[in-house]
């Protein structure tokens, strides 16, 4: 492998580790906010502190689908160019051909594991919401 194809796989890894760390830190943050939100509440007895947390997922969800399907796009071209012969390297950072099938903006969002950590997060924010006071009014 010559010099000029190794550093152009380099240059897409890079890109690829730079997308799973924001997808990481994503969640980090959905569960910190979440989180924050849940003490405020409970603070000052207002669920209203929790009804942002039905805008804060979303947003996070969805710009961790973007960030998962921009990955699997630069997957799919570093796949692409550890196959080209090292002559035929053009340096192009270009990931949009390899847009198609599990790698749109839609189908990364509704992927297995954002729709399980997301739809966790909302289902505990259900609990929260409409669970905990139920209870509190049974007891």
């Amino acid at each position: 492998m010559n010099d000029n194809k190794l550093k152009h796989l380099e240059f897409i890894q890079a890109i690829i580790s730079r997308m799973a760390s924001n997808s990481f830190l994503l969640k980090g943050w959905t569960i910190t906010i979440v989180s924050a939100l849940f003490a405020l509440a409970a603070k000052d007895a207002e669920l209203r502190f929790v009804l942002v947390s039905y805008f804060a997922i979303p947003c996070f969800w969805l710009l961790d689908g973007y960030f998962l399907s921009v990955e699997r796009q630069y997957r799919g071209l570093y796949g692409s160019v550890s196959a080209v012969d090292p002559d035929e390297v053009t340096f192009s950072l270009d990931p949009s051909p390899f847009n198609r099938n599990g790698s749109t903006w839609i189908k990364s969002t509704f992927s297995k594991t954002l729709l399980i950590f997301y739809g966790a997060m909302l289902g505990v924010v259900l609990i929260v919401m409409f669970g905990i006071p139920f209870l509190s009014q049974q007891g």
